[in-house]
């Protein structure tokens, strides 16, 4: 077993700020890595990469996702309280730069769409824009803010309202294979990363040890 080194709260306290930003966003592991399309009242577009969307539930199907402190102005946030509406788009490896570009501090006024290189897309109704070379993207419905005073984020929970994603994706049994359009992941803030699956296990049951899907 290989020796483990101790970082106490004292010292991680310590650290310089942006290496103790780096240390403690990367102590959760992988995680998605999403763009949050968005649009004003104006009609000003928006775009932005998350690292912290997650399931809340099937039915009714929901996402939630983190927006961190308004401290300075959040244009996703904005949108969203405005519109009540935003849209969730995968990130796949031909597109990961422009993504990450997204996190630059843009003006209210410039869309990260044109700076960064990104196409807008519109599907049937839906005001919000979407991400064009996305391969799986949803139409969310704001639901509920919930501040978290601990740190100054704001929950967002959204409510699904549709999906578009690449044909072949979904299995027979309602699976979503995001590894066969080449869909990121990232640790920490900035480590981007492909994955390769070792397989799907069957459903857990207490009278008999889980077994390997074909």
């Amino acid at each position: 077993m290989k020796k483990l080194i101790q970082i106490s709260e004292e010292e991680f306290k310590s650290f310089e700020e942006r290496y103790r930003a780096r240390f403690i966003n990367s102590l959760s592991g992988f995680k998605s890595a999403n763009l949050i399309g968005t649009v004003s009242n104006e009609g000003q577009t928006n775009v932005s990469i998350i690292s912290s969307a997650f399931h809340l539930g099937a039915n009714p199907a929901l996402i939630g996702f983190i927006i961190r402190p308004d401290v300075s102005p959040r244009h996703t946030l904005i949108n969203i309280r405005e519109t009540g509406i935003c849209t969730l788009n995968h990130i796949s490896k031909d597109f990961v730069e422009r993504a990450h570009q997204t996190s630059a501090r843009y003006s209210l006024d410039q869309s990260e769409f044109i700076e960064c290189e990104l196409d807008e897309e519109y599907l049937e109704d839906f005001k919000a824009p979407f991400v064009k070379n996305s391969p799986l993207k949803m139409a969310l419905e704001f639901v509920r803010e919930i501040p978290i005073e601990e740190n100054g984020t704001h929950m967002i929970i959204s409510k699904i309202k549709s999906v578009w994603l690449t044909a072949g994706m979904l299995q027979e049994d309602g699976f979503i294979d995001l590894e066969s359009q080449e869909v990121i992941c990232v640790s920490g803030l900035d480590s981007y990363h492909t994955t390769s699956r070792l397989g799907r296990l069957s459903y857990a049951k207490t009278d008999k040890k889980p077994t390997w899907l074909k």
